[in-house]
């Protein structure tokens, strides 16, 4: 159990404590329920500040409190079944209170519980790494330097990769790594260079292994380590098994009832949403049909009609290609990005529509209908088959999602080739909690409307 972990659990089992006090249990249960619940807790690895996400910890929450809830309803419903209300609302207390501290303290005690971070790279990977942690407090991971390895003689003056990180930032040559490990009092070192060779990267361990509490690093093969990946001990070798089968019954039912309950809800949204969308259109003078249709890729490559509001003028396929024509730069943008960075075809309401992400509500129908899933791959055009080169047959293995990683990871700021890794990457390592996840992270992205065009 680390620090935050124990200072957490003694103001859970607190919070349970005085909850016992409040709810009108019968004196013979509170002891009883206190000790399954502590138990729990500690069983389920709440404590062992292994997660790095508030998203893993809100998961743990829910395992630890439904499973006490269970053994709590045992102890109670045979004596005491109208106690089985009490219980749940107890559960449902504990849990609020639980995902609130274990939020919050890493907040208000960031600087008492944080880690010192020395990352070892300055490229592309410790970039998108810095990017996630300053997006992400509940890690507690605090960067306090970068480590330079180019042209270094430790590794007999190897490049290894362009600066990508801002100027404002501490990067230090390699040949002071112990030094600023000293002066920063770094605990956690982590290696953000997938394309070190393993000799390299073991010298980099011998270095700090005893010099620091903990040692990461991010895979070479990102996509073939999975979250389904199993380490085996063959007798002293050690066997990684990253094989992505196909989609087991119950996570298919899983998957679908989540898609029928979210799209009925949306399609109730739809009905003043359409109102909505059709007032606003014609006060921008636009008296063109406010939905369109438009033929994508869905699963297994056959193709079906999406339904979407239309944002842009009509005709807008024939005006890019004559804008393309016209101008060298734009075509060059678009066969990058598929798409445009401030495109003249979008109308002035569909400027609003696609801020707000309002533009894909119509989807809930393709969702509804089996076609698409909430969650999933970007439903890609036809015409992108090619440029999606060998990602096509990772991506058609799934249902296409009304929202996805690349809408929750960036949106329109991600180009063509990104988007297909995330896809890439949702494809390999999906699971029923990633899509919750990604739904709850894409109701805060409309709301807030980042990243949208």
């Amino acid at each position: 159990m680390t620090r935050i972990g124990f200072f957490n659990f003694l103001i859970n089992v607190l919070t349970a404590a005085i909850l016992l006090i409040v709810f009108p249990f019968d004196a013979f249960f509170p002891k009883r329920l206190f000790v399954v619940y502590c138990i729990m807790q500690i069983l389920i690895g709440r404590y062992q500040n292994t997660v790095l996400l508030v998203w893993d910890e809100i998961k743990l929450c829910i395992q630890s409190h439904f499973w006490f809830f269970i053994i709590g309803t045992l102890i109670i419903y045979p004596d005491y079944p109208q106690d089985t209300w009490i219980l749940l609302l107890f559960t449902a207390a504990c849990f609020f209170f639980s995902v609130f501290f274990a939020r919050n303290t890493r907040i208000w005690f960031r600087n008492q519980f944080k880690r010192r971070v020395c990352v070892i790279g300055m490229g592309a990977s410790a970039s998108k790494l810095m990017g996630v942690v300053h997006t992400n407090r509940f890690s507690l991971l605090d960067l306090k330097c970068f480590i330079d390895c180019n042209h270094s003689t430790f590794f007999e003056n190897v490049h290894y990769q362009n600066c990508m990180i801002p100027q404002d930032q501490t990067i230090l040559p390699l040949d002071q790594l112990e030094m600023a490990l000293k002066k920063y009092q770094i605990d956690t070192v982590i290696v953000a260079i997938t394309e070190m060779d393993r000799e390299d990267m073991q010298r980099i361990v011998n270095r700090v292994k005893d010099k620091v509490t903990d040692i990461m690093y991010l895979p070479q093969m990102t996509n073939l380590v999975t979250f389904d990946t199993k380490f085996k001990d063959f007798d002293g070798l050690i066997l990684i098994s990253s094989s992505h089968g196909p989609m087991k019954l119950m996570s298919i039912i899983s998957k679908r009832i989540l898609d029928i309950v979210i799209s009925l809800a949306g399609m109730l949204m739809l009905i003043p949403l359409t109102v909505f969308v059709f007032f606003k259109n014609r006060s921008q003078g636009d008296t063109d049909p406010i939905f369109f249709k438009q033929d994508r890729i869905g699963k297994n490559g056959k193709v079906f009609q999406i339904y979407k509001y239309r944002t842009m003028v009509p005709n807008a396929d024939q005006i890019l290609e004559e804008m393309m024509a016209k101008d060298p730069a734009i075509r060059e943008e678009y066969e990058i990005n598929k798409k445009l960075e401030n495109d003249p075809r979008i109308t002035k309401a569909g400027e609003f529509l696609r801020e707000k992400s309002l533009d894909e509500f119509p989807q809930f129908i393709n969702v509804l209908k089996g076609q698409m899933s909430l969650i999933g791959p970007r439903p890609y055009l036809e015409r992108e088959i090619e440029d999606m080169g060998e990602y096509y047959d990772i991506v058609i293995q799934s249902k296409p999602g009304l929202t996805g990683m690349w809408q929750t990871h960036g949106r329109s700021d991600v180009d063509f080739q990104t988007r297909l890794e995330l896809d890439d990457y949702y494809v390999h390592n999906w699971n029923f909690w990633m899509d919750v996840t990604l739904f709850v992270k894409t109701v805060r992205i409309v709301l807030y409307g980042s990243g949208a065009r």
